[in-house]
C-alpha cells in the first residue's frame, strides 16, 4: 500500500502564454483567485487608477461565475469598483469593456479550451489586449509572497448596496462596435447555410443572434452549458470538432464556423467537413484582408504559425513580425507595429481594426465575408475557394501532436527536454538536413527547418503540463516522411482511421486517447491533432515518449542516449 503524506504549501502560481490555469479544487481553488486578485489590485492601486475600476468577466466552466465574485471582493476591499457580468460571455467581451470604458484592467475567469477539468484566471490590459510581462510582472511579485496570508476582501452584496457594482451586459454594445468594420446585414442577406459549433462554450448565441432576421440560415449545435464540454477538450480543431464535420459531411450545408469554450478562438470547415486547419486560417483572413479589403498594414504571428504569411506578405508587400507563443506578445507587438492583424497557431485572431486580442466571433464573421466575397468572385463552393487561395498562398500540410505528462512531474520533465533538444539536436528530418535551428526567445523550444521551407517545432506549453510538436510542410509527400521518419507506419493517423496502439514495449509509458474522424471526411494526416498521455514517474523515459514514438516526426539517430 501507498500512501502520500504532505505539508500544505501555498499554490504555486505562475503566469503562462494566456493567465494562469489549473485543475479545479486541487490548485485553483477560492484562495488562489483571491491571491490573484490581490495582486491586481496592488497593480492598480500602485498606479493611482482605483476609480477606473476593473472589468470582470467569466466563462461556463465549473463555478466560474463564484470564482468571479471572489475576484471581485479583492478589488472591492480596495475601494475599486467593478463591472461585473451578468452572465457568461466571451473572454473578447472584457476587452471590449475594458476599451469602452476606460477601465484599469480587465479579470476573466476562464480555462478557455483546457480539459473540462482545469479554470483559470486572465488579466486584461487597458489596451483590452492579454496583459503583457511588465503588468504580470507586478501580479506574480505579489502573488509570490500572499500565499497564506490574509487577504482582505468586502462582501459582493455589501459594495453592490454601496454602488460599487455595475451588473454590465456587453452584447448591444459589441454588435455596434462590431458594425463599424462588418456589414453585418450584408451578412444577413446572404443565401446560405452555416453550422455552427461552439463547443458548449460561452459564445453559444452570439453568431445566431448577430446574424438574425435576414435569409442566411444558421444553425447552431452545442448550445447548453455542460461544464464537461460533452467529454471533448472545448478546442475548435480535430478531433473536437469531429461531430461537426460529420454533419457538414452529410450535406446540407456550406459552411462550417468553430468557437472554442471561451469563443476568443475560431475554426471553420468546407461545405463537405473537411476541416480548415488554424494555420489555413491565418493564412485566409490576412488573404481577405489585403485583397477584399485593401488593407497593407504588417501582420503578426507566433513563431508556431504558417509560413503562408511569409509568401502573402511578399505578395503583396506585408510586413510580417514573428513573437513568441501566446497573445501576451502578439497583441503588444500589433500596438507597436500598427498591424492590422495577429494570429496564433491555437487559432486566435485579432484585429487593428477592431481589438488587438483574441476574437473569435469577429474572425468568424470576418470567414464568413471572406467566402461570400470569394462567391461572388465566381469561387464557390468553400472548397473550390480554398483551393484557389492555396495558388496564391502555397500548400500548407499542418499537424500539431500533443504529449502530456503528470503535473507533478512536468517541470522536471521540461527541464530535462530542453536541455536535451539544445544538447543534441537532431541533424536531419525524414533523411533531409536541417538547415537552420531557431531557439525559442521566451527558451522553452526550438525550431528547425528543412530546405523547402518545411519545419518542425518542439516546445514546453506554459500553460498546461505538456510538450507540444508542430509541423507544416509544402507537400504531403514530405509531410508523410516526417511522420514515417520515426513512427512506425501501424501508427501513423490517416484520414478515417485511428492508428493503431503503441508496441508492447511502450504500453506502459504512453496512452494515445482514442479518435475516429468521420468516414466521409477526407484529408492529410497533418489535419489531424493528435494527443497523447505519458504518465511516467522518471524523465529518463522523456526522449521516447516525446520524440521517439508519440511524436514520431523527429529523426532520433543524432540523438545518443547519455
Amino acid at each position: 500500500m501507498t500512501t502520500i503524506r504532505e505539508v500544505p504549501q501555498p499554490t504555486k502560481i505562475v503566469f503562462g502564454t494566456d493567465g494562469w490555469r489549473a485543475r479545479v479544487a486541487d490548485e485553483f481553488t477560492f484562495e488562489s483567485v483571491r491571491r490573484c486578485a490581490d495582486g491586481l489590485a496592488r497593480y492598480v492601486v500602485d498606479r493611482g487608477e482605483q476609480a477606473k475600476g476593473v472589468v470582470i468577466a467569466y466563462d461556463r466552466r465549473f463555478a466560474s461565475e463564484h470564482f468571479a465574485a471572489v475576484a471581485a471582493e479583492v478589488l472591492l476591499a480596495q475601494d475599486i469598483p467593478v463591472a461585473f457580468a451578468r452572465q457568461a460571455v466571451p473572454t473578447q467581451m472584457s476587452s471590449y469593456e475594458v476599451v469602452e470604458r476606460g477601465a484599469a484592467a480587465g479579470i476573466v475567469i476562464t480555462a478557455s479550451h483546457n480539459p473540462w477539468t482545469d479554470n483559470g484566471f486572465k488579466v486584461k490590459a487597458p489596451t483590452g489586449s492579454a496583459a503583457g510581462p511588465e503588468i504580470l510582472a507586478v501580479l506574480e511579485a505579489t502573488i509570490a509572497t500572499n500565499g497564506g496570508t490574509a487577504i482582505e476582501r468586502r462582501p459582493f452584496a455589501d459594495a453592490e448596496a454601496a454602488g460599487l457594482v455595475e451588473w454590465y451586459d456587453p452584447y448591444p454594445g459589441y454588435e455596434q462596435y462590431v458594425r463599424r468594420t462588418v456589414d453585418i446585414d450584408a451578412l444577413k442577406a446572404a443565401d446560405v447555410s452555416v453550422l455552427v459549433d461552439p463547443m458548449y462554450g460561452a459564445g453559444a448565441g452570439w453568431l445566431p443572434r448577430m446574424l438574425a432576421g435576414g435569409k442566411i440560415r444558421v444553425h447552431e449545435i452545442h448550445t447548453e452549458r455542460n461544464p464537461f464540454f460533452g467529454g471533448i477538450n472545448p478546442e475548435p480543431i480535430r478531433p473536437n470538432a469531429d461531430e461537426a464535420l460529420g454533419i457538414l459531411a452529410a450535406g446540407g450545408y456550406d459552411l462550417g464556423l468553430l468557437l472554442d469554450g471561451d469563443a476568443d478562438r475560431a475554426g471553420a470547415a468546407d461545405e463537405q467537413g473537411n476541416f480548415i486547419h488554424q494555420l489555413e486560417v491565418t493564412g485566409l483572413l490576412m488573404y481577405y484582408l489585403a485583397e477584399h479589403r485593401g488593407l497593407r498594414e504588417p501582420v503578426v504571428e507566433s513563431v508556431n504559425n504558417t509560413a503562408m504569411a511569409l509568401r502573402l506578405g511578399k505578395h503583396y508587400d506585408i510586413p510580417v513580425y514573428e513573437t513568441s507563443v501566446g497573445f501576451k506578445y502578439i497583441g503588444p507587438k500589433m500596438i507597436e507595429t500598427g498591424a492590422m492583424m495577429g494570429a496564433e497557431e491555437s487559432g486566435g485572431y485579432g484585429f487593428g481594426m477592431h481589438l488587438p486580442e483574441r476574437d473569435g466571433i469577429y474572425a468568424d464573421l470576418l470567414l464568413l465575408d471572406l467566402f461570400l466575397r470569394e462567391k461572388a468572385a465566381g469561387r464557390w463552393p468553400v472548397s473550390k475557394a480554398l483551393a484557389a487561395f492555396h495558388e496564391l498562398a502555397g500548400p500548407s500540410f499542418y499537424r500539431r501532436i500533443d504529449v502530456h505528462f503528470d503535473r507533478p512531474t512536468y517541470d522536471a520533465v521540461k527541464a530535462r527536454v530542453l536541455v536535451e533538444l539544445r544538447d543534441h539536436p537532431p541533424a536531419e528530418l525524414a533523411g533531409q538536413p536541417v538547415v537552420r535551428t531557431q531557439v525559442l526567445s521566451t527558451n522553452d523550444g526550438f525550431k528547425w527547418f528543412l530546405a523547402d521551407g518545411s519545419w518542425l517545432l518542439v516546445r514546453a506549453s506554459g500553460t498546461e503540463p505538456l510538450v507540444r510538436v508542430y509541423t507544416e510542410a509544402t507537400s504531403s509527400a514530405a509531410a508523410d516522411a516526417c511522420v514515417a521518419a520515426a513512427m512506425p507506419s501501424n501508427m501513423i493517423p490517416t484520414a478515417g482511421v485511428p492508428p493503431a496502439s503503441p508496441p508492447v514495449a511502450l504500453s506502459n509509458t504512453i496512452q494515445r486517447s482514442a479518435f475516429a474522424p468521420p468516414p466521409s471526411t477526407t484529408g492529410s494526416p497533418l489535419d489531424v491533432a493528435s494527443t497523447w498521455r505519458a504518465p511516467f514517474n522518471t524523465v529518463d523515459t522523456w526522449r521516447s515518449t516525446v520524440i521517439g514514438s508519440a511524436v514520431g516526426l523527429l529523426t532520433v539517430s543524432s540523438i545518443r542516449a547519455k
